[in-house]
Parts: C-alpha cells; structure tokens; sequence
C-alpha cells in the first residue's frame, strides 16, 4: 500500500505549506469513483474487464435459471408468470412455453435435448421436447421446487420446499422421496463426479452429500441460514455460498467423513437455480431479490475433498445467487443487489469482475469457448461475459477537496503496463461536484505530467486503461494558497499563578491549578471552542499569564509573539517572541499597577518560506496588573467591660477587597465580615468584638483584595 507523502509529512510536522499528494489505491477509494469497463481487485488493482454484450432480452421482471442442450441453444425462465425462453446460438431468442404457475425455479436438459422446468408455487416438473408442447412429467406434491439435476442415467433429482424433501424420477416420469432433509428446503443442488449428490439447505444452513443410495452425510453447516447455491469446482472441491443470519445457535457441524482422492468434475452436469428460503404467499419475487437485500449478507466456502471446510468469500450486503467457474477454475460469483459479478482469487483476495446493468446476476451457464452466461432479475435479460477483454475501460475519481484554493502539479500513476497503456486526465471547479462550469478535462502528458487543470478548490482525475494495462494507485500533487493563520480568543489567566517553564521537571511546587479548556465558562452565557489543555498552573505570587486559542486553514506549523500594553500607553512591549506554546506566564512585579492588554501575533513561517509567511493578530481584553495591598487605616480598639471593640477602615486603589481577618495575641485568624456585610468595594469599614480578659493585648488585622494582595496592621492594647 503507497503511504501519502502528505501524511508522512505531517507526521513529522512538515507537510503544511508545502506540496501535498492526494493518492488513491485502494479498492474502496476506487468504488466511490465511476468506472465502466474495469474490474476491481479487493487489493485496489484495475485492470479491463471481461467483455459483456446483451444477448436477449426476455422481458420478464427476472430469471431463476439457465441450461444449454447439446446444440448449444440456452434456456432460461423466472417470473412472474412461469414463461420459458430459448435463445438460439445466433443469440435470437423466443417464447418457448408459458407454463400455468407463477415462476420456473429450476430447469435441466437431458442427453436427448428434453427440457425439463419446475415451477412454483404448488410445484410440477414440466417436460417439452423439441417444439412440441409442455406435458407435466412429474408432480412431487410439494409446494415450492427450487433445483433440478440430471444423473448420467437420465434420474432428475428434484430438490422441494417446505418439506425439504429431495425426490429421484426415473426417465419415464415415475418418481418418489428419494431423501428427506429435515429441513425446510432444500434450496440447491449439485451432483458430483461420483454420482453424488450436493444440496444445501434452509433454515440449517447444510451442505449435504447424498449417495447413490440415498445415505446422507453433512459435509459443513453454514454459518448463514441459507445455502443459495453449491458447485463443484474443477479440483474436485465443493463450493458453497450461503446468506442470511440464522435465529438460533447451530449445533456443532459433524465431523468430515475419512478422506477420499479428489473427483474429476463432470463439465455439464450441475444446475444451480435459486430462490428464497422463506417464500411469500403468492411466489411474489424473493425476499433476497428485494432492495436492501438478506440481513447478514453471504458467505462462500470451500469443502475440499478430505471434507476441510475453509472460509474463501464474504460480503456484509451482497446476496450470492450463482457459482460458476472460469477457465482458470476459479469460482466466479452471481449477486445482487447491485449486480455484480465476483471472482474468488484466494481466501484473501477477490476481483469485482463487472457490474451488469441489472439488480440481480442470478444464474450462470458454460457456454463454448470460455463463454459464461449471465442471467439477471429486474430486469430478465441474458448477457453473454468474456473470455476476451474490453478493449478500453475508464474510471473517474472522486471529488477531491483541498479545503482550499490550490494549484495542481503533477499527476501519475502506478501499475503495470503490459503492451498496453493509461492515459490520466484531470479538471478542477469550485464547486462539490462536477457541472458544465468546472473546467474541461485536460489530457495530463506521459506517465507523470503536470497537470494543466486551473487552480481551483476541487478537482478529479480519470484514467483510461487499453491492452492488458493494471492500474495501482493515482498521485495529484497540489499546493494550497497560503492562508493567514488566525488568533480566536485570548484568556488572562488568574493572578499569582504560572505555568511550569519547560525545565521545571525537578521543581515541586505545593499549590496548583487546573484551567478548564479556553473558551468553556461554567454558568450562563458559556462558548464553546476547541482548544489543547495548557499544563496545571502553579502558585507563584506575582505571577500574571495568558493563554489562546489559534488556528491555520492551511494547518501549517505556528510560533506566537506576545505583547503587552497599558490602556493608557500607545506603544507595545515584547514580552516573548517565537512562542511555540499558546500560553505564557511573566512576573508582574515589574509593571506598574494598572490596567493592561495581551496582543497575540501567530505566524506561520515554521511551515513556509520567508517570503509566503502570513500572521494573524488578535488583542485580548483588559485585564490588570495589582501588587500593592490594601491600605489600613483607623485602625484602633477600646475596651467595654471584658470585651474588645475593634474598628478599622481599609482601602485598595485597584480591586475590590474580598477578606478580612483578625488574631488577637498571635493566635488564630478568624474572619470578620464588613459593617456592610457584602465584599463588593474598593473601600470598607470593619468592626469586631473580641472577648479579652483585663491586660494587655495585641490585636493584628489583615485585609486581602482581589489579586492576592494582603495588608496587615496592629494595635497594642493595655
């Protein structure tokens, strides 16, 4: 996987103001593009897909099955109305019977070229030979008939539901229960080359081997409710998809039989036709055909001939309707409900081949040459796909946004050429989506050239892929205009407290304080803002600090300037310059008293060169600077019997006075409110009777104000 340049550079701090890289490689990124043509690797490689041409429209709403007799004429019906079709290898296609029941399931050719097709709901097995007519060749009885297949002894095996009973008839029409499941459907079949049948169940989720005998052995429980289809792979292996989540906590799969050398497929043999495990009254279209899809999506597996079962596919939406199996004899998977077509490369890795233009891809039948057909629902066309490949195919991205105004530089691309070629346009626009007033596409020159879209805030990128060319990744390179950065809010920090200089590790302090983030107020009236928690602030007497919020569009790296000024002063004076911390602290003491202002300048010069440098600057609101204590004055006591009659007058020229105390012969401090009772002046009037035995005594008083300042004074008694 390419790593972004961008996003090592900004790990490392660096990628802000300079070039940055968009860069697309991986599957996900691609979906979200528009393709036509390609397919997709789970892994994020593009390369042509199989060609696909419309061979017949059948216009049903969708199809169930498919076969081919020995001419190679193909059959396929569905629904709704149980209307059968035969497309003639010319491709021209024909009504071939219009059967009295809802939907064909399920349709098999014998060696004689007779077409046998089940119908449902209240299923029977029609039989038509050549042109003549339809006769009912059996009737098991059953409501629903979801599979057929023939034995190379001319016996269907007709797979039903909701008995989940699977039934054998003879050549001439004579039939009985050939295996009862226990389960509500059998809902796909499969013969193998030993004579053995495969049918998957619902609601167990089975894959079950049956005998020629009728002996029956579970091969694997699904983890899914509902086995939609099973095949047999060319090595022999059995392959299975199944959908839907099951309600209740399977038993433990039995144990696989004794091991058995691979069997030699049959090629011809398997008929994979499917439906719905839970049918709804009426046989209206399956619930795993409707938008939206089975909850639990599907899962495909691998059973190999010594019966280990092994997890090769799945999807959270997709629906499996079909397996068939390419020259390669890899499994190539039938779904909905977006129509697409998979191809299994390992149990990690998978290629969306194509997409029809159909809901659902819901059977599949070898055609000569490497030809697979495709069957679909909604609507019931036949597509013809591969062996060869498009000769072009096309992907646009999506939009990408820089967040801002920029210029695009280079573009290329990584991948495989293989005596073909890629070719990369890009456009740019201004708005979220591309329209007629974003710029025309513009050709991008050789495998990485500058691209010659205008500068704008979004832009896209399409490659054209010819031959046998693979495209990994896509880089667009882009440099966004430089934007200053900005200072949102300044915060006077409270008075006598800093914040621990960087080479504070081995000081202890006893006192500290813990700020809330900047901007969040306790009570009404409160902001919001996103800002990092400076460190705990410790006492320090004399100590004023301030702290802000800043932020770059571009999100360069910034150092700060910060600068103080009294309210009745014209100039600034620097208090500290290439900040990297949004927050500062600075002894107090040696500013006069008064009121002040902070003015925050951040830069974004870290990230850019000298010349392309911007600020921005913000002042913060007053706040002030108070060293002195309040000013004591009448301070006297007089003597009323055992008593002590205390008054004093205190005054602050700044800020309001918050506490008062007295001790009386160095003992404890004990507060005294105002004769006013309320702590909301500059100036206020004490009095306090202190109980004193006959003698002498020292009374001290102390007056605190707002900013930690404390005055103290004392009167000797006798």
């Amino acid at each position: 996987m390419k790593i972004p340049i961008c996003l090592l550079a900004v790990a490392g701090g660096l990628c802000a103001g300079q070039t940055r890289t968009w860069t697309q490689g991986e599957a996900g990124e691609f979906e979200k593009g528009n393709m036509k043509n390609l397919s997709l690797r789970s892994d994020g490689r593009l390369s042509l897909s199989p060609a696909t041409k419309e061979v017949f429209d059948t216009g049903s709403s969708y199809l169930w099955a498919m076969a081919k007799d020995s001419k190679g004429n193909l059959y396929t019906g569905g629904g709704t109305g149980a209307k059968l079709y035969r497309i003639a290898p010319d491709g021209k296609g024909a009504l071939l019977a219009d059967l009295d029941a809802l939907e064909i399931h399920a349709i098999a050719v014998d060696s004689r070229d007779r077409v046998y097709a089940a119908t449902s709901p209240d299923g029977k097995v029609y039989r038509i030979a050549g042109n003549g007519k339809p006769e009912v060749f059996y009737d098991p009885q059953a409501k629903y008939i979801w599979a057929l297949a023939l034995d190379p002894a001319g016996n269907l095996y007709v797979a039903t539901g909701d008995r989940g009973e699977l039934h054998r008839v003879t050549p001439d029409g004579k039939g009985a229960v050939f295996f009862k499941s226990e389960e509500t459907h059998v809902r796909s079949l499969a013969l193998d080359a030993k004579g053995n049948l495969i049918a998957g169940t619902e609601p167990g989720g089975l894959v079950v081997r049956i005998s020629p005998a009728g002996e029956g052995f579970v091969l694997f429980q699904m983890p899914k409710r509902e086995v939609t289809a099973v095949a047999q792979a060319p090595d022999g292996a059995i392959y299975a998809a199944a959908v839907g989540n099951r309600q209740a906590t399977p038993a433990p799969a039995p144990q696989a039989p004794p091991p058995t050398a691979p069997a030699a497929a049959v090629p011809g043999q398997v008929t994979v036709n499917l439906g719905t495990a839970r049918p709804p009254a009426g046989m209206v279209p399956p619930a795993s055909s409707a938008p939206g899809g089975v909850a639990g999506g599907s899962e495909v597996y691998r059973i190999d001939g010594d019966g280990a079962p092994q997890r090769m596919w799945g999807h959270a939406q997709e629906v499996v309707y079909a397996i068939a199996f390419d020259a390669a004899g890899k499994a190539v998977l039938g779904t909905g409900n977006k129509g697409n077509v998979y191809r299994i490369e390992s149990p990690a890795l998978y290629t969306t081949l194509l997409a029809l233009p159909a809901t659902q891809v819901t059977a599949f039948q070898l055609g000569s040459g490497g030809k697979l057909y495709a069957a679909t629902g909604n609507t019931g066309k036949v597509y013809e796909v591969g062996p060869a490949q498009e000769r072009e195919g096309w992907i646009e991205s999506d939009v990408f946004d820089a967040g801002m105004y920029a210029l695009w530089g280079r573009v290329g691309f990584e991948g495989n050429l293989h005596g073909g070629q890629v070719t990369l346009a890009t456009r740019s626009g201004n708005l979220d989506r591309p329209q007629k007033n974003w710029s025309a596409w513009a050709p991008v020159p050789g495998k990485a050239g500058r691209s010659a879209s205008p500068a704008a805030r979004f832009v896209q990128w399409k490659a054209t892929l010819a031959g046998g060319a693979e495209l990994d990744s896509v880089d667009v390179a882009y440099l966004p205009k430089n934007v200053e950065p900005r200072v949102d809010e300044i915060e006077a920090t409270p008075a006598n407290y800093r914040f621990p200089p960087s080479s504070a590790g081995l000081i202890t302090f006893q006192q500290t304080l813990n700020l809330p983030p900047l901007g969040r107020r306790t009570g009404g009236g409160a902001i919001s803002m996103s800002s990092d928690s400076p460190p705990a602030m410790q006492y320090a007497k004399g100590y004023m600090g301030a702290r802000w919020s800043a932020a770059d569009p571009n999100g360069d790296s910034m150092v700060y300037t910060v600068e103080i000024k009294g309210t009745s002063e014209t100039e600034w004076k620097l208090l500290k310059e290439k900040l990297a911390e949004k927050y500062i602290s600075w002894d107090s003491t040696a500013f006069a008293d008064g009121e002040y202002r902070v003015r925050v300048t951040a830069s974004d010069g870290p990230s850019n060169p000298p010349a392309d440098a911007l600020t921005g600057r913000l002042e913060g609101s007053p706040f002030w600077i108070d060293n002195t204590p309040p000013k004591i004055t009448g301070l006297g006591a007089t003597r009323q019997g055992g008593r002590l009659q205390v008054k004093w007058h205190a005054v602050d020229a700044l800020n309001q006075l918050v506490k008062a105390e007295y001790a009386v012969d160095g003992g404890e401090w004990k507060v005294v409110a105002p004769v006013s009772r309320l702590s909301d002046a500059l100036e206020l009037d004490y009095e306090v009777m202190v109980e004193a035995a006959a003698g002498e005594h020292t009374v001290a008083v102390r007056v605190e104000d707002d900013y930690g300042n404390v005055g103290v004074e004392k009167v000797v008694v006798r």
